[in-house]
């Protein structure tokens, strides 16, 4: 009775550790191919427009991108 117990405690926290790594590697691929939005992309993007880039609306194309994301 007792060796099935451990045993199911053991299944369980290896069970969690695996899930825990499994998601890890997956978050940072994901990160890695999709790399979060910030102010030289922006910039990089807006001169690709033909725009020139100020400080002023590097700043409201974040807020907004942030706004949008609900942050």
């Amino acid at each position: 009775m007792l060796y099935y117990i451990l045993t199911g405690i053991i299944a369980l926290l290896a069970g969690v550790a695996l899930g825990f790594f499994i998601a890890r590697k997956y978050m940072m691929d994901y990160l890695k191919k999709n790399p979060p939005i910030n102010e030289q992309m922006i910039k990089m993007m807006m001169t690709q427009m033909g725009m020139k880039p100020s400080q002023k609306k590097v700043n409201q194309m974040m807020n907004a991108m942030n706004k949008q994301q609900g942050k």
